[in-house]
């Protein structure tokens, strides 16, 4: 696959529609063609201390922060006509989908790949497919994992060599 974009969101509670950070990289003939990265002012608008721990975002980070819609408006254009791409699919596809149903927006049914499904089958001999992991295996050195621009781009790399 030569054309995607990668995508991760970060949430601020257990509520999938709760994302507070987006992160996406365009990847475009096999080579990174653009990022974007916002923090979004969560719905629910409340951190639970298990998710500040794990990306180190508080209320303090996204008060003042857009709401998805405006977000998303941006996001749009950047990733118009591409397959996306995440490192656990079943998460990021579940954020989308419920905050885009928490705003009453029409879901385009946008066509999802799996990294770390794939990640699986191609390196069966690692000791856990974690994004940093499986990285690491395809010789990407993360940096700020758990920030969702560090992640959506560890994530393209990890497409642009298993998919």
């Amino acid at each position: 696959m030569r054309d995607f974009a990668a995508i991760d969101f970060e949430t601020a509670n257990n509520e999938r529609s709760s994302v507070c950070s987006v992160g996406v990289v365009i990847v475009r003939n096999g080579e990174i063609a653009d990022s974007f990265y916002s923090l979004i002012q969560p719905e629910p608008n409340y951190y639970n201390y298990w998710c500040s721990r794990v990306h180190g975002l508080c209320c303090q980070d996204t008060d003042g922060a857009p709401v998805f819609p405006k977000v998303w408006a941006q996001i749009e254009p950047l990733i118009e006509g591409l397959p996306l791409v995440a490192h656990n699919r079943p998460f990021d596809e579940s954020c989308l989908r419920a905050v885009f149903r928490v705003y009453q927006m029409d879901y385009p049914d946008y066509e999802f790949y799996d990294t770390l499904c794939v990640s699986r089958m191609k390196f069966p001999f690692l000791p856990n497919h974690q994004l940093q992991t499986v990285a690491s295996a395809c010789g990407f050195s993360m940096r700020n994992h758990h920030h969702a621009l560090a992640d959506a781009e560890a994530c393209a790399w990890i497409a642009r060599e298993i998919l």
